[in-house]
């Protein structure tokens, strides 16, 4: 009996991902974020008021991921010295151009998720 050799060259080619984007949905796809992202696009919010739009979200994990969202450079974080001290979140430069991806994104779940 003779062994067939599969000829390597009519195998589709494996392609490496793209360091980028692997790096960009790794850090946009980790549980909670793309919400808090959604949540910030209509403007600055208190941490609270972000707590209230993700109200199954702890808010332990809300300040982990605003944390990491901030070393990102996808929000930074505002202290104003007034009494009390008023903290604000905003969506940065970066943050912002996410708006034409999540409103992608919102079609497509309108489209195809029941």
């Amino acid at each position: 009996m003779q062994k067939k050799v599969k000829n390597l060259e009519s195998q589709p080619q494996c392609t490496k991902m793209c360091p980028r984007f692997e790096t960009a949905f790794s850090c946009l796809g980790k549980r909670w974020n793309g919400l808090i992202i959604q949540s910030m696009m209509s403007g600055p919010k208190r941490f609270k008021d972000i707590s209230n739009l993700i109200p199954t979200m702890s808010d332990k994990m809300l300040s982990e991921r605003m944390k990491d969202l901030e070393n990102e450079g996808i929000l930074t974080r505002h202290v104003y010295p007034e009494t009390p001290v008023r903290i604000e979140y905003e969506l940065t430069t970066k943050g912002r151009a996410l708006q034409p991806v999540m409103e992608q994104i919102q079609f497509w779940a309108e489209e195809w998720i029941r």
